[in-house]
């Protein structure tokens, strides 16, 4: 079992980390396309893309402090033997279930990793 949480808990990180290198990578990307279509509408449309820019950097913002800080966090916690890491990772796994084909993957993953360390404690108790 402690291969399997190690597994899931360098997948974490692996996935945390390439979120908010996506997110970043979007939000520069339309950062700098958005300029160019601006100048390129009408001048009755462009009121909307004022607001476009700050709502997708404020969506990139969220996104990585929602799932991806606590996705790095619950990774190296796990890996660091910590109790609350499984439980995290599970509530963030529940979440990645949305995500086809690779969060659904890894939040299926976490969950069967949860339910097996969650039998093997039990038995243990028993």
């Amino acid at each position: 079992m402690e291969v399997h949480k190690r597994i899931l808990a360098i997948l974490y990180i692996i996935s945390g980390s390439f979120q908010i290198l996506g997110m970043v990578i979007a939000s520069a990307f339309i950062s700098m396309i958005l300029p160019f279509i601006i100048n390129e509408a009408s001048p009755e449309a462009q009121w909307i893309f004022i607001w476009i820019v700050p709502f997708i950097k404020a969506i990139a913002v969220v996104v990585i402090i929602l799932f991806s800080i606590p996705a790095i966090i619950g990774g190296i916690a796990l890996l660091n033997n910590k109790n609350w890491a499984l439980t995290l990772l599970l509530v963030l796994g529940c979440f990645k279930l949305f995500s086809f084909p690779i969060g659904t993957a890894i939040g299926i993953y976490t969950i069967w990793v949860y339910s097996q360390n969650h039998q093997q404690q039990t038995a243990k108790v028993e």
